[in-house]
C-alpha cells in the first residue's frame, strides 16, 4: 500500500455494511458531537414545555411537546441506525452527518414556536434537512453493498417521499394539522418496517445499547440544566430557602436513581433480535421525552414555590411525578419484561410508579418522589444482592 492510500480512503470509501459481532465497536468522536448538538433541541423543546405548563395551556403544551419531540428523536434514531450499519467515517459521511447537525440546529430554533404557536414552519425545514441528508447516505449504501440495495433503496424512497408530504402539509389548512400529522408519523414509522422486508440491515448491539444511553445521559443531564437555572432564578427573588432546599434535593435525588436505574442492567444481553431491539429502541421515545420533562416539571415546581404561574398545587406536582413515573415503568419494561423474566422482584416498580403517582396528592411531592426513587433503587439492590447470594449457595 502507498503512503497516499490512506488519504485517498479517508476521501471515500465504499459504504459496505459493518460486522454485527465486530470488535470493540463504540462510539465516534462525530457521533458524540452529533448528540451534543442534539441536546440543543432538547433544551428548547423542554423550555418551551415548562413555558406552556406555567401559562396554565396543560393539553396544549403535552400535545405540541409530544410532536416536537418526534421530530427530535426520530431524526435521531435513524442516523443511530444508520451508524450502527454503515459508518464509513469518511469525508462525504462526515459532511453528510454536518448537514444533518444543521438541520438538528434549525429544529431547535423553531421548537418554540412549534410548540407555543403552532407555527411548524421552521421545525419542519430542519427535520427535513436532516431526513434528506439520510437520503444520500441511503443511496450510497445502497451503491456499496449490493446485499442490501433494494433495502437501502427502499429506506431512500420512502424517506424521500415521506418528506415530500411534510412540505405539503405547511400549506394545507391549520385545521388538518394533527391529522397529517399523525398520518406522516405512520407513515415515517412505516418506512423502516417496509424497507427491512427486502433485506435486513446489519446492527450492533453493543454500539446501539451505547448510543441510547449517551443520548440517556443528555436528556437528564437537560433536567439537571433546566432545574439549575430554575434555582438560580428563584434565588434572584429571595424564594424561602427551605422551599427551594426540599426541591433541590427532591430533584437530585431522582436524577441520581433514574440514572441508577436506567444503567442498572445491561443493555446488549437484551437485544438478542431485530424484533426485541426494535420494541427496546422505539419504546425510547418515551424514556427520552419523559426524562428531558423531568426537569420542565421540576423547573415548574420551583417557579411555583415563588409564587409564579397560574397552575393549581396538584397539576405542579403532576407536572413532575408524572414525567418520573412515565420514565420508571418504560425503563422496567424495556429492561426487564423484554425478557419476559418473573420474579416477586418485578413488583417493586409498579409499586415505587403507584406510590410516586400518590405523592401528587401529598405535601413536597418532589422530596417524596425523590425520597421514594432512592428507596426503589436500594430495594433492588439488596434484592439482588439476596439473589446473587442464593445462586452461589451449594
Amino acid at each position: 500500500m502507498s503512503d497516499s492510500q490512506p488519504a485517498r480512503s479517508a476521501w471515500h470509501r465504499p459504504m459496505v455494511a459493518r460486522l454485527a459481532d465486530e470488535q470493540h465497536r463504540t462510539a465516534t468522536m462525530l457521533e458524540l458531537f452529533f448528540d451534543l448538538c442534539f441536546v440543543t433541541a432538547v433544551a428548547q423543546a423542554s423550555t418551551a414545555f415548562e413555558h406552556e405548563l406555567a401559562e396554565g395551556r396543560i393539553g396544549h403544551g403535552v400535545l405540541g411537546y409530544a410532536m416536537v419531540f418526534f421530530a427530535i428523536w426520530w431524526a435521531w434514531m435513524n442516523f443511530t441506525w444508520f451508524a450502527s450499519a454503515y459508518d464509513t467515517d469518511d469525508v462525504p459521511y462526515r459532511l453528510l452527518t454536518l448537514v444533518q447537525i444543521t438541520g438538528a440546529l434549525v429544529l431547535a430554533a423553531g421548537a418554540t414556536e412549534a410548540l407555543q404557536h403552532e407555527d411548524f414552519t421552521v421545525i419542519t425545514w430542519g427535520y427535513v434537512i436532516m431526513r434528506l441528508a439520510m437520503v444520500t447516505q441511503w443511496l450510497r449504501a445502497a451503491r456499496s453493498d449490493p446485499e442490501r440495495r433494494r433495502s437501502c433503496l427502499r429506506y431512500a424512497v420512502g424517506i424521500f417521499v415521506v418528506q415530500i408530504g411534510w412540505v405539503v402539509r405547511l400549506s394545507l389548512p391549520e385545521d388538518t394539522g394533527l391529522a397529517t400529522f399523525a398520518v406522516l408519523v405512520l407513515a415515517e414509522i412505516a418506512v423502516p418496517v417496509w424497507a427491512e422486508r427486502a433485506a435486513t440491515t446489519t446492527w450492533h448491539p453493543h454500539h446501539i445499547a451505547e448510543r441510547y444511553g449517551l443520548f440517556t445521559l443528555i436528556v437528564l443531564g437537560e433536567s439537571i440544566t433546566a432545574a439549575t437555572g430554575a434555582v438560580r432564578v428563584a434565588l434572584d427573588t429571595h424564594a424561602p430557602l427551605g422551599d427551594l432546599a426540599a426541591l433541590v434535593v427532591g430533584g437530585i435525588l431522582t436524577v441520581f436513581a433514574l440514572w441508577w436505574l436506567y444503567f442498572a442492567q445491561s443493555a446488549p444481553e437484551l437485544l438478542t433480535t431485530l424484533r426485541v431491539a426494535l420494541l427496546w429502541g422505539y419504546g425510547h421515545y418515551f424514556v427520552f421525552a419523559s426524562a428531558a420533562a423531568v426537569g420542565a416539571g421540576l423547573a415548574l415546581n420551583v417557579a411555583h414555590a415563588t409564587g409564579h404561574g397560574h397552575l393549581s398545587d396538584r397539576a405542579v406536582a403532576a407536572a413532575y411525578t408524572i414525567p418520573v413515573a412515565v420514565f420508571i415503568t418504560l425503563v422496567w419494561l424495556l429492561h426487564h419484561r423484554t425478557t419476559w423474566r418473573r420474579s416477586a422482584a418485578d413488583l417493586i416498580h409498579p409499586l415505587a410508579v403507584a406510590a410516586i403517582l400518590a405523592t401528587t396528592f401529598m405535601p413536597s411531592p418532589v422530596l417524596v418522589t425523590g425520597i421514594i426513587a432512592a428507596l426503589l433503587i436500594a430495594t433492588t439492590l439488596v434484592l439482588s444482592a439476596r439473589g446473587a447470594v442464593k445462586v452461589a449457595s451449594p
